[in-house]
């Protein structure tokens, strides 16, 4: 629905409003507010924020249309004044013009013409809605994405990289912090978004220090990937740091947080899944190794972090690990040795 405030001394006016424009109203399109002068159109205008269009005389009591029309683009720069006045010579016009006004309609009214210059108007204005919604996003945008990863989005290559996908070696980890399903049935949420947000920043700190990628946040949980040179090597390193921080953070609201970590490496799919159709493509990594992680991370207790016997053979000259023996994960045949892998 459009909001349309009149402002003019003449009260029939109102009347005729009212009745030419009768069916939008009844078809909640238009809504009409109406004021005798300038003075009563600006205390309307802090009544109703949310006026997208004014009609607006010139000759009017206490406060003509032309004073009113500079005082409007301070009080709602969204708004566009069209004036509708039987002062129709040129001076008033280009007076008006200079002033801000969108549009003239002189009097007696054309509704016709009216009607018109209004639907004009009523869509300039949301173009103008539409363009700042756009900036606000695209400033958002620039606040987590690098320029230059903003040009590509740009570009053909982009467009062509949509359906790219590759086999890849890499290293995935679920980070999971235990237990916080707990806090958020009884906390407010607010407060739930606010720990939860310093848990995530904390690990995802952690993460980008040893040059992992955040995939994905999975409710209270971190999906992280790490590609290239000892790639394992990294993830544990990243994984172990973030446990020992999680561990020394104290209560707050009842709660102590821990973490539950499963590791796993080896061969994964990366490539954009989703749906083109709802214009929503997620870059992630999918496979049995990253399944293998989540089942890991789900079989973790508090401060433990899960890795399988094969990544065990590639970092135990790095890294002290302890077996706990075989355990049934998930959609695992058979039993699977796992080791926890310790500070």
């Amino acid at each position: 629905m459009t909001k349309i405030l009149v402002a003019d001394d003449e009260t029939d006016l109102e009347v005729l409003i009212k009745q030419k424009f009768r069916q939008k109203i009844r078809e909640q399109q238009y809504d009409f507010v109406f004021a005798i002068n300038g003075k009563d159109a600006l205390e309307k205008m802090q009544l109703h924020n949310d006026i997208d269009v004014v009609l607006s005389d010139i000759n009017m009591p206490e406060m003509d249309g032309l004073t009113l029309l500079g005082k409007l683009n301070e009080v709602s720069p969204m708004s566009k004044t069209v004036m509708v006045s039987a002062y129709g010579d040129m001076d008033n016009i280009r007076t008006a013009m200079n002033r801000g006004a969108f549009d003239f309609v002189t009097k007696p009214i054309n509704f016709e013409d009216l009607e018109l210059t209004i639907e004009k108007t009523i869509s300039y204005v949301n173009q103008l809605k539409e363009t700042l919604l756009a900036i606000k996003e695209n400033n958002i945008l620039k606040m987590y994405v690098d320029s230059n990863v903003l040009n590509f989005m740009n570009s053909k290559e982009y467009e062509q990289s949509l359906t790219d996908n590759e086999t890849l070696e890499a290293t995935v980890a679920f980070i999971d912090i235990c237990g916080f399903t707990s806090i958020s049935e009884k906390e407010t949420p607010d407060i739930v978004v606010k720990l939860l947000n310093k848990y995530f920043e904390l690990m995802v700190k952690e993460i980008i220090a040893q040059n992992g990628i955040v995939d994905k946040f999975i409710g209270d949980c971190i999906m992280a990937v790490f590609k290239g040179p000892y790639h394992l090597d990294r993830a544990i390193d990243a994984c172990l740091a973030i446990k020992n921080k999680i561990d020394v953070l104290p209560v707050e609201y009842g709660f102590n947080p821990k973490v539950s970590i499963g590791i796993n490496s080896g061969e994964m799919i990366s490539g954009n899944i989703g749906s083109a159709t709802l214009r929503r493509l997620d870059y992630t990594v999918i496979g049995d190794t990253v399944n293998t992680a989540q089942r890991l991370q789900t079989a973790a207790t508090y401060s433990q972090i899960l890795i399988t016997e094969s990544c065990y053979k590639k970092v135990n000259q790095s890294f002290n690990c302890k077996s706990i023996g075989t355990v049934s994960l998930k959609n695992k045949t058979g039993e699977v040795i796992l080791y926890e892998v310790l500070n």
